[in-house]
């Protein structure tokens, strides 16, 4: 089975005994609605590449469901700040993804690893790095796999290459739920690494006084206002 998809079978059977609750809550997804969506790009992904014209084609489970999860994240965002994030990120990710594309070797059977999992790998990595947040980094690991092909048709186009685009076909699925997956697990891990730590260090500017922590005035002895353990 491709990797994509047994990411998918993994995280489905997480979800469902209870894995990442908190991750999904921040998300704003329920356990049902990331099982539903799950679900769909696995089943989605084994039914045949949609036409859409002039060579053009899409895959429901590679690109349609995962583009309306998208859609249904970055309505769901909590800032302006954080849409203007997911979509400077996901131009980059494409970005890089469209120049991986570029300067890779020609014959996939010429490198140890899927041109896929390299372009998946590559989007989530951007996709967390100027997304930051769960649902930014999910949003531009997804798009920019998807934006790279779409740009790589557009040139071919006007190159004349009579190229075909398959939209989340062709292995590209792996690339999708690759990029998706690692932007999240990046900004959870990270993300939740620097909060502890901003903790750890606030909790150094107070003292331990009456069951609570308290910040300490010049002296560095305890004064009034109660902090969080």
């Amino acid at each position: 089975m491709p990797l994509g998809l047994t990411l998918l079978v993994v995280a489905t059977i997480l979800v469902l005994f209870g894995v990442g609750q908190r991750m999904l809550d921040r998300m704003r997804l329920s356990d049902k609605a990331a099982v539903l969506f799950m679900v769909a790009i696995f089943v989605g992904s084994l039914i045949p590449d949609i036409p859409l014209g002039r060579n053009a084609y899409i895959n429901v489970g590679g690109a349609i469901v995962p583009l309306i999860l998208v859609i249904y994240l970055f309505a769901k965002a909590g800032t302006a700040m954080e849409k203007v994030r997911a979509v400077v990120a996901s131009i980059l990710s494409a970005l890089g993804v469209y120049l991986a594309g570029r300067y890779m070797p020609s014959e996939p059977e010429t490198i140890m690893i899927d041109p896929n999992y390299v372009y998946g790998i590559i989007a989530g990595i951007i996709g967390y790095l100027f997304g930051r947040s769960r649902r930014a980094s999910f949003i531009a690991g997804v798009l920019g796999v998807i934006l790279a092909d779409l740009g790589q048709w557009v040139e071919n186009l006007f190159r004349g290459i009579p190229a075909r685009l398959r939209l989340g076909g062709a292995g590209a699925v792996d690339a999708v739920v690759i990029a998706g997956f690692l932007g999240v697990l990046l900004a959870e891990v990270i993300g939740e690494f620097r909060e502890r730590l901003q903790v750890g260090t606030a909790k150094k500017a107070m003292v331990y006084e009456g069951g609570s922590f308290k910040e300490k005035d010049g002296d560095g002895e305890g004064q009034g206002g109660e902090g969080n353990e």
